[in-house]
């Protein structure tokens, strides 16, 4: 019986993918547990801290086949947490009480923290794989329309003209950036946590360091250079940065919707027969998986401002911070999967309509390239005069319905100085891109560099 969004068997393809929920799932959590315990007791047993015969007992139990799952369940619920009711039935399963060394030294947190970790390593692997695979695709975009005109817009009104391969350009550029991140912040996050109580290791009289590094080095991790039980930075850091990619693929999935509207038609998200239609509209294609996009990373941002609280912790061990992360972290993960698996479909399959694309720019007569006007004609009569002359003309065209061009080639002020060939030179979109080719080419740069690290 599921409840959430995630775990739904209707929405879970929706709203997340396969890959991540596995990663948060009870069972390779618990995984990670039992590793975790069976690495300890090698590295102990190396060390001679605890009999050898001891460890090869433990190990030989530290498998996840041989934990009683519904048991866990009840044990965690009488405990609080899971990790006792990991290590009593691999304790039990041992023979001669040589489970009793099982666990040696660690406390509850170490092997959740650390546990947690080695799931945010499989976790950004997956998010990573799917930030290339979209900054793969806004490349090939960005160079197909490299010099594609489109209307550029703020406020929401019609501004100057761009290219849409610079549009999807400065949508790759944030991509590679949230891969530098992922790159950079695994060096501060992949860190091991084996401390004990209050994080001083005291339960280990002689090779407590080496047990710590020992552990971490079998794990894959790095030795942390002090105990992390309620320095929280680590996790709140990677809650930051998918809150981070989820604004990035927002961003990418309110323009989708936008250039979907019928009166704009400019791209379309992949067709499928059937995707996107109505129940009582025949002729809608809505713009579906930017919408399941908008919801999941919106509620991505209200669980990375969790983990932010969950930083503030009390003393060395602390009473509901903690807990904050085993509700928002996996939630985080598993709706931002989602959202990268919508955005890649997208991306992949977008649909763009060059031809919408001009006749966007054209419906308004020319008065997109007012600026262009005005900075042609500022030479001659000075750039704030032919501003306000220009604004004037701009409200004639818009009250007569007359293209702005008749009435640029009538104003005696203006054929004085530039003849009508000139001024449909000023007109014409393709002449005022500015640099965007070269942005374009500058950001493929930045990608070609990425991907051949």
């Amino acid at each position: 019986m599921a409840a959430s969004i995630i775990d739904s068997s209707i929405f879970q393809g929706i709203f997340s993918s396969d890959a991540m929920r596995h990663v948060w799932s009870d069972e390779n959590r618990t995984a990670k547990y039992v590793e975790i315990e069976r690495a300890l007791a090698i590295v102990q047993a190396r060390l001679g801290i605890i009999p050898q015969e001891a460890a090869d007992e433990i190990v030989s139990h530290c498998h996840l086949d041989q934990i009683d799952m519904a048991r866990l369940r009840q044990q965690t619920e009488r405990i609080g947490y899971p990790i006792l009711g990991v290590v009593t039935q691999i304790n039990q399963r041992c023979r001669d009480k040589l489970g009793e060394f099982v666990h040696w030294g660690a406390t509850t947190q170490d092997i959740t923290d650390t546990a947690t970790v080695l799931q945010i390593r499989e976790g950004l692997a997956l998010v990573d794989a799917d930030l290339k695979g979209i900054a793969d695709a806004l490349a090939r975009l960005a160079e197909a329309h490299r010099l594609t005109p489109m209307i550029g817009r703020s406020n929401l009104q019609q501004a100057i003209p761009v290219t849409f391969g610079y549009k999807m350009a400065g949508l790759l550029s944030a991509v590679l950036r949230h891969r530098e991140r992922i790159a950079q912040l695994k060096e501060r996050v992949l860190v091991g946590e084996f401390a004990g109580a209050a994080g001083t290791l005291a339960s280990i009289e002689k090779g407590a360091m080496d047990t710590q590094a020992g552990l971490c080095a079998e794990l894959g991790l790095k030795q942390p250079v002090i105990a992390w039980h309620t320095i929280r930075d680590n996790i709140a850091e990677v809650g930051t940065v998918l809150g981070l990619i989820g604004g990035t693929l927002g961003k990418l999935s309110m323009d989708v919707k936008l250039m979907m509207q019928t009166e704009v038609g400019e791209v379309y998200e992949p067709y499928h027969h059937g995707r996107g239609s109505s129940s009582t509209m025949p002729q809608k294609r809505n713009p579906i998986s930017s919408c399941y996009i908008h919801a999941a990373i919106s509620v991505v941002r209200q669980h990375t401002a969790a983990l932010l609280d969950a930083m503030v912790a009390d003393h060395e061990r602390s009473t509901g911070p903690w807990e904050i992360e085993w509700i928002s972290l996996p939630e985080t993960f598993c709706l931002i999967a989602g959202a990268l698996k919508q955005s890649r479909f997208v991306v992949e399959g977008l649909q763009v309509d060059a031809e919408a694309m001009r006749r966007n720019i054209e419906m308004t007569g020319g008065l997109v390239m007012s600026e262009a006007v005005m900075m042609g004609l500022g030479p001659y009569i000075g750039r704030e005069y032919a501003h306000d002359l220009v604004y004037d003309l701009c409200r004639q065209s818009l009250a007569d319905r007359t293209p702005l061009i008749e009435l640029l080639a009538a104003h005696p002020e203006i054929r004085r100085h530039v003849d009508r060939a000139a001024l449909e030179a000023m007109l014409d979109p393709a002449n005022y891109l500015g640099q965007s080719g070269v942005f374009v080419d500058r950001v493929l740069d930045a990608h070609r560099r990425q991907a051949g690290a």
